[in-house]
């Protein structure tokens, strides 16, 4: 197994390369079809360098939050159920904040250049 380049790194690398030495020379439909498969690349890009430890917060905020263990998948299943049972609502101390980073931290993944997004972390252009 090669160390250099990462999966992130040629990833990154094949989008950038179709979105400046492809793009500019294809027109319409295909051009559509092309952007598309460029923002697939930065999407599994962002997942490949963020998803993990954003999933890994998530759950350790959700295991202090429901006082269980349990994988990321499980822990939400609970958080649903005790939100829908009326057990948990905003007014449970670190709900909202564990709601608003889980948010934060799927929208650096899926929709960084979202504007609110941008807005809320200071980098808005």
């Amino acid at each position: 197994m090669q160390d250099e380049p990462t999966p992130n790194e040629l990833i990154k690398a094949v989008a950038d390369f179709l979105r400046s030495e492809i793009a500019p020379a294809i027109k319409g439909h295909n051009s559509f079809k092309l952007r598309v498969g460029i923002n697939a690349l930065d999407l599994v890009t962002r997942q490949l360098s963020l998803a993990q430890a954003a999933d890994a917060a998530e759950a350790a905020r959700l295991k202090q939050l429901l006082k269980i263990d349990g994988s990321l998948f499980d822990l939400n299943r609970v958080l649903s159920e005790k939100i829908a049972s009326g057990d948990v609502d905003l007014q449970t101390p670190g709900l909202a904040d564990h709601l608003w980073q889980t948010t934060m931290d799927k929208l650096a993944v899926d929709q960084p250049n979202y504007a609110s997004y941008k807005r809320e972390i200071g980098q808005q252009s």
